[in-house]
């Protein structure tokens, strides 16, 4: 699957079933939609605040089917008929959105509540609850209450209102924000200033995508817009992921963890090109319609000095800052995990000796940012041993990337010892069953852990090997189940689950404790 494997993205689906009904598969999405729903009323995870955009996305969906239905356009492709249980799912999904917008993470002003950290949330939010409300006010079915939604407390819709401004004026936007184009309304219908890119896509995005063909189809029937729909949904029954293609995102996180575990893969020459090829003098991009980010080409690089074709990390001192690096120019927040990607980048480019090609100079700037990028991160551990990271819901996946980054790049001494006090905070965190998981147990989380426990320390110090041990049925059980069964725990638009990726996190973690030695072989 060369653009990527990743699971069906709730808020994307709800998107295309709401922007572009004439797409193949319009009953199936609509289907997706009320499989999925929860019987709370949500969807998606329903931990701190996690179901919020997911619910926003997939209750307006389902009111604008009754919308349609309720005024049908003779122009428009027929929609299907509403059912009972199309009106009951919008009605329970207004419901949970009341408790969510009223209570809790999102009802507390901004500070006083961890509130996920997605991409454009702060956009989002405001523009579904504004359809919403508009559909609420069209409908004519009593089953349904009037009155609107409130926007959270942290959100006033000043933002958005700026963002359409300047789509309207015609001005070309941050790139970044094309993967968000639907919440542009009808500015994003058509815009200038973007068009399909060599996949077909906005964007990168389904919704993005079907935001800027419109609701009717297409007059131009081979436009490659309404191809990538048409390519993305079919691949995928109907639905559609989040972010995609991701193919060089996933290629160079694959390569990554099954090379440092020390599992030993052929790498067919073309997978390589494909890590090369998009390099540029700005860094390269997860997938084409997103702009170049820090993250992405660090993880290449590393994955390419892994394999012995080493290309200097020069790119990312685009984002760089006074104090770190930024995944991309212009970002709120940051990002650890990002850090600890170029921290890897930057070290194992000067482990290769490729750096002495360029001389002395070039040496000495690539170990001075090795020192600022590993004691910035040295300063974001938290008390306990842990960190965080706005792109995945789990601490273990931040612990894992900051860990092994500083173990290996970050000074015998400090780095060492936050590996160390890393290691304390995974054996503490284990639970009963011998997994780990910031919710509930998980073989993704398991296998962060466990690399995390016999990726540093080396040798690994008895009490982890014994830990790793018990995680291993944990990993097991997870490679045996279907990639719709893991829960999504990777921040974008909503929690998404990259498939390749995980399965290889989780081989890595089973051929570190096989190597290990700490278990009689079971098969």
């Amino acid at each position: 699957m060369p653009w990527g494997q990743v699971s069906p993205s709730v808020y994307e689906t709800g998107r295309v079933v709401s922007l572009a009904p004439w797409l193949t598969g319009h009953e199936r999405r609509i289907a997706f939609l009320l499989d999925t729903q929860r019987t709370d009323g949500g969807w998606g995870l329903p931990h701190d605040g996690y179901a919020l955009v997911p619910t926003l996305s997939a209750t307006e969906a389902l009111l604008s089917v009754l919308v349609r239905a309720e005024s049908p356009d003779e122009e428009e492709p027929a929609q299907p008929q509403p059912a009972e249980d199309v009106a009951d799912a919008a009605a329970r999904g207004l419901s949970r959105l009341r408790e969510l917008l009223t209570g809790g993470t999102w009802a507390s002003p901004p500070g006083a509540a961890a509130q996920p950290d997605m991409p454009a949330i702060e956009l989002i939010v405001p523009s579904l609850v504004e359809r919403i409300n508009r559909h609420l006010g069209d409908l004519g079915t009593a089953a349904l209450p009037r009155d609107g939604l409130p926007l959270p407390a942290s959100m006033d819709g000043t933002r958005l209102a700026l963002v359409r401004d300047l789509l309207r004026s015609g001005a070309r936007p941050p790139k970044k924000l094309m993967h968000a184009l639907e919440i542009g309304g009808a500015a994003a219908h058509g815009f200038a200033g973007t068009g399909p890119e060599s996949t077909g896509a906005i964007g990168a995005s389904p919704a993005a995508t079907a935001a800027w063909l419109g609701d009717r189809a297409p007059a131009d029937p081979s436009t490659p817009a309404r191809w990538y729909l048409e390519t993305v949904a079919a691949m995928h029954d109907g639905v559609v992921p989040v972010a995609y293609p991701l193919t060089v995102f996933e290629r160079g996180w694959v390569l990554s963890w099954l090379s440092r575990a020390g599992i030993s893969v052929p790498v067919p020459p073309e997978v390589v090109l494909s890590l090369t090829a998009p390099l540029r003098a700005e860094g390269t991009a997860t997938a084409a319609g997103l702009p170049a980010d820090a993250d992405t080409t660090a993880g290449t690089l590393y994955a390419l000095a892994l394999l012995g074709a080493p290309h200097p990390p020069d790119p990312l001192w685009n984002y760089e800052t006074s104090t770190h690096f930024c995944t991309w120019k212009g970002e709120d927040g940051f990002s650890t995990t990002t850090n600890a990607h170029v921290l890897e980048a930057f070290g194992e480019f000067l482990a290769t000796g490729a750096a002495a090609r360029g001389g002395d100079r070039d040496v000495r700037r690539y170990e001075a940012t090795i020192e600022k990028v590993g004691g910035w991160l040295l300063e974001q551990q938290r008390d306990d041993g842990a960190w965080t990271d706005r792109w995945h819901a789990s601490p273990y996946y931040a612990t894992a990337s900051c860990a092994l980054a500083l173990e290996r790049f970050g000074g015998a001494g400090r780095g060492a010892d936050a590996a160390g006090r890393a290691r304390a905070w995974i054996l503490r965190t284990q639970r009963p069953d011998g997994s780990w998981g910031r919710w509930d147990g998980t073989a993704e989380e398991t296998a962060y852990a466990v690399q995390t426990l016999l990726l540093t320390g080396r040798p690994p110090e008895p009490e982890a090997v014994r830990a790793a041990a018990r995680g291993r049925d944990a990993l097991l059980r997870g490679l045996s189940m279907p990639d719709g069964a893991h829960p999504p725990l990777w921040h974008d638009k909503d929690l998404y689950h990259p498939s390749a990726i995980v399965r290889a996190a989780i081989l890595a973690g089973l051929h570190l404790i096989e190597t290990a030695g700490t278990h009689e072989n079971k098969e």
